[in-house]
């Protein structure tokens, strides 16, 4: 009796608790709020991609796609170029090595997976980058309302940071660090000065930051260890075959010595 008690508890503790996870997600105009789930959007992904993704890359996109939607279904998700510098960064250079073709065909199915749209993504990160390219000193790259479009939106961005309504998500902190590597930064200080003016927290930018450099050193070394493995197998390839025809030409040597040895 005592357990189903405490079963029946239980259960009205998790009902209570999907209760106001449904209230939580409540939008603020009084509509309810009803995202698709992950599985959901990986469905859609392996849809659109028929393909087996290579599995040195599989696991990776799996992870990136469960965060992504996390972020993407989050009701103070607002996306920006930042965010779509940064996102186009990891997948360029975590896809480093596939085919053109299918490295697109990946990026795109992705995207759409999550309701997004693939080209604004590229238009957004090459504008972002030639922007950068283009800055004299990173001291030019800070948020300015009254600055060119890019500093307009950048103060956009701390305005939301400020307000308190602005998601920070890790794809945010690498376009940044992507914006400076592309000034020519060379000092950690103005990571930490941008960081600050745009009100993004500077522990978690770092942290991430340290993470993603992490996750491609391991995958720089998966693909060169692949690499290697493909050398050898070819190699022992090649041994075999000379192998094969030097018994080959061993057995037709034999032969022509029986031939000409039986009298005719």
């Amino acid at each position: 009796m005592a357990c189903r008690r405490r079963a029946a508890h239980s259960q009205r503790g998790c009902s209570h608790s999907r209760a106001a996870v449904r209230v939580a997600a409540a939008k603020g105009d009084g509509t309810s709020w009803n995202p698709p789930t992950v599985a959901d959007t990986k469905r859609k992904f392996y849809e659109a991609f028929r393909k087996p993704v290579p599995g040195i890359y599989n696991n990776i996109i799996q992870e990136l796609l469960v965060q992504q939607h996390l972020m993407r279904f989050n009701r103070n998700y607002n996306y920006d170029e930042v965010f779509g510098l940064g996102f186009t960064s990891v997948f360029e250079q975590v896809l480093e090595g596939l085919p053109e073709v299918e490295k697109e065909a990946i990026f795109t199915s992705y995207v759409n997976a999550l309701g997004e749209d693939p080209a604004q993504y590229k238009k957004d990160a090459a504008k972002m980058e030639a922007w950068a390219s283009g800055l004299g000193s990173p001291e030019t790259l800070k948020p300015a309302s009254d600055g060119d479009e890019v500093q307009q939106r950048l103060a956009s961005i701390a305005a939301r940071a400020a307000s308190g309504e602005f998601l920070y998500t890790k794809f945010f902190a690498i376009g940044l660090f992507r914006l400076l590597e592309l000034t020519g930064a060379k000092d950690p200080k103005a990571l930490e000065a941008l960081v600050r003016a745009i009100g993004a927290p500077p522990d978690s930018v770092n942290r991430d930051l340290m993470t993603y450099k992490g996750i491609l050193s391991k995958l720089s070394a998966a693909k060169e260890l692949l690499a290697e493995l493909a050398v050898r197998e070819k190699k022992k390839m090649a041994e075999r075959e000379a192998e094969k025809k030097a018994l080959a030409e061993a057995d037709e040597k034999k032969k022509q010595t029986v031939d000409a040895a039986v009298p005719t």
